[in-house]
């Protein structure tokens, strides 16, 4: 090289004989450039063994009732232009349906209208109101599932008006109050919506500051918003569509407050006009449920007829003298709460659902799309190989397959309620709507990380379900609140059972009475995945927590604070104990369904979810470290078990996640040919 060259000319020279050197022959270097094999979507069938289990048998376990009825209006939507199909890849391709969320808040809430109606012909809401019996209750709740799997905020409307509205109607009042409206609910002649929640106050209903004063001149009621902390909010339907509304109220008598009660009162005329004294004002743009027209309400001294007061529970009579049924004030204010218990049910119960739609969504991709090799010129490896990929989504198959028996549990256990359950429904749909609903937030965040970029898409759907179904963890009860209910329940319940030196009865609480489970001290695989030793450690856990707990709250009030602040200050433990019942109750009506499927290969599958379910409880939850219910060692074998239970669900991943029932069109393209789905014809608009 010439040393006279400068620094910048050395450089640009050995660029330059690197350049003119290591050039290949044309021919070679055509070889380099030329086409190399693209990736081809294969279908997950194609390559996945035959399932092991007959999946229609897993669907009728995890579905439990109606399967026909579900089928049928999952087709009444996909035969629909109202519910927006679109065809995705060249060539045919495939129909899926969902709302086209790039529409404004009002385009999109006057769509869930059209498709109310459109369902309304099609007579999927006949009964649901006014046939008898516990198959009536189950076949709408079942319907009302599905519809919640093409949109939240259609299953959220029609919820408002028939499971609110409609179930205080016919729960709460009596037959001038069924006569009145039951059937004009039925056909949406009216359109109800249920106006408990302020501004000032959500979970604490006691507290509600609206007015009803009774006039026993004219033998009317007078509904005031008294000041701007009592104006009713997040009232579903107010905002747009609802012609009547249910009011809660304190009832005013003389002077004297009797407490909460429900008034009906009709807050539009016929042509949708806002009626006299009456104002509504929008809650504006949310992060999702946007086709719901949640609204704001005030009354200025409107007056509503003696008769429109909901008076199953009490009653005012016409000179204005308080009747009621029930003496005990807090037990009276329980039987007014009563129309919240269906709606906690059935927010459960789609929760179940929708991390169903997200799970098989996930899992298709990811026994389809490949990423890296163990060699460097291996094949890519499928998603779903790797361990890390197993953890990440099939614990939370084997989680939502648990939690679809719960559901099926607390739904029978409504629709066969007598005034006795009152209480243990109260509780279990109390822990399960808290415990389904965060769940269901779990999956969606882990199926969403699971699809890389593509679950950001809306047409993919799980990233848009996170905004849609967040709402769920703080309506119709606030998840920590409803917990912390749980415990108290508990607490009273143990109290009870030590006064009247009785055993324990109802709840699942029957391992009470027994001695405590002794726990081995060394842990074999077997010995973890024994249904009897997973009894054992949750009944163990919940037994410990809830004498602990008991004897924490004891110490306060014994340092003279009063019995809530005595519970409150005891948060800690409250919270540790509500998880302990929930997951206990959750194991233990799974492993009734298990013990009625005969022995085959789907009760081996079965017992593999339980085992998982178990495991990953365990290795999820510090309670069983902090308490010293498990060893250091034991809950390290529990880790490695976790694992060892991914490897052997694996193959049935497949098969698991097609047994939910849930049409093709109402999945996703990212479900399928993700490849045909975005070549450009499609994917470009």
């Amino acid at each position: 090289m010439d040393p006279a060259l400068s620094p910048a000319g050395r450089r640009a020279a050995v660029i330059a004989r690197h350049l003119t050197g290591a050039l290949p022959p044309l021919a070679s270097a055509a070889a380099l450039l030329g086409p190399s094999p693209c990736l081809s979507y294969a279908p997950p069938e194609s390559a996945e063994p035959a399932p092991a289990f007959p999946p229609a048998e897993l669907r009728a376990l995890l579905d439990g009732h109606h399967l026909g009825e579900r089928d049928w209006v999952f087709r009444v939507m996909e035969e629909s232009q109202l519910f927006c199909p679109r065809r995705r890849g060249d060539d045919g391709g495939r129909v899926f349906v969902a709302p086209d969320y790039n529409e404004g808040k009002e385009a999109q809430r006057e769509a869930t209208m059209r498709r109310i109606a459109h369902l309304a012909r099609r007579g999927v809401f006949s009964g649901w109101l006014t046939e008898p019996g516990a198959d009536g209750e189950l076949r709408k709740l079942a319907l009302l599932e599905c519809l919640g799997v093409y949109d939240h905020s259609l299953a959220i409307k029609i919820g408002v008006h028939f499971f609110l509205w409609g179930t205080a109607i016919k729960f709460l009042g009596t037959k001038r109050h069924l006569d009145k409206w039951l059937l004009a609910t039925e056909n949406y002649d009216i359109k109800g919506c249920f106006a408990m929640t302020e501004l000032g106050h959500g979970s604490n209903v006691r507290g509600i500051e609206t007015i009803a004063t009774y006039d026993s001149t004219a033998r009317e009621f007078i509904i005031s918003t008294p000041c701007e902390s009592a104006q009713k909010y997040w009232i579903g339907g107010a905002a747009n569509h609802a012609t009547h509304t249910i009011v809660f109220s304190q009832l005013h008598i003389n002077g004297k407050n009797e407490g909460v009660h429900a008034f009906v009162a009709q807050i539009r005329d016929e042509d949708g006009n806002v009626l006299p004294n009456i104002h509504i004002a929008d809650c504006g743009h949310k992060i999702g449920l946007n086709g719901v027209d949640n609204g704001r309400i005030w009354f200025q001294n409107i007056r509503v007829p003696r008769e429109n007061l909901l008076n199953l529970v009490a009653d005012v009579l016409p000179d204005g003298q308080y009747v009621s049924m029930i003496d005990d004030p807090d037990q009276r204010f329980a039987a007014f709460l009563s129309p919240l218990t269906l709606g906690r049910v059935n927010i459960a119960v789609n929760s179940v659902y929708i991390s169903k739609v997200g799970l098989a969504i996930a899992v298709r991709y990811s026994l389809s799309r490949r990423a890296f090799s163990l060699t460097p010129d291996g094949p890519e490896m499928l998603l779903l190989d790797y361990p890390s990929h197993q953890r990440r989504l099939l614990p939370l198959l084997a989680k939502v397959c648990l939690m679809s028996s719960a559901g099926n549990f607390m739904k029978k256990m409504y629709v066969k309620r007598t005034p006795e359950m009152s209480k243990s429904i109260h509780i279990y749909s109390s822990a399960l709507k808290a415990t389904l609903t965060w769940q269901n937030m779990i999956t969606l965040q882990e199926c969403r990380e699971a699809c890389g970029g593509q679950g950001l898409k809306t047409e993919n759907r799980v990233g848009i379900f996170k905004a849609e179904f967040d709402v769920q963890s703080t309506f119709e009860g606030d998840n920590n609140v409803l917990m912390q209910q749980v415990s108290k329940a508990l607490y009273a319940e143990f109290l009870a059972a030590q006064k009247k030196k009785k055993p324990f009865k109802g709840l699942g609480l029957e391992h009470l009475n027994g001695p405590s489970p002794v726990i081995p001290d060394k842990l074999t695989s077997s010995i973890l995945r024994s249904s009897k030793f997973q009894m054992d450690l949750f009944c163990l856990r919940e037994r410990d927590l809830l004498k602990q707990f008991a004897e924490e709250v004891s110490l306060h009030l014994a340092r003279g604070e009063s019995r809530e602040k005595a519970l409150m200050l005891s948060y800690q433990l409250a919270e540790d104990l509500a998880r302990a019942f929930t997951e206990r109750t959750i194991l233990q009506i799974f492993l009734e369904d298990e013990m009625n499927v005969p022995s085959g290969s789907l009760k081996e599958v079965l017992a593999l979810l339980r085992s998982l379910y178990v495991m990953v409880s365990i290795d999820e939850s510090a309670s069983f470290l902090r308490y010293g219910y498990l060893s250091r060692d034991n809950v390290a074998g529990v880790r490695k078990e976790v694992l060892k239970l991914c490897g052997e669900l694996r193959p049935h991943a497949l098969a698991v996640v097609s047994s939910f029932g849930i049409p093709d069109a109402f999945l996703s393209p990212l479900a399928f040919d993700w490849i045909e789905a975005n070549v450009l014809s499609t994917g470009s608009h």
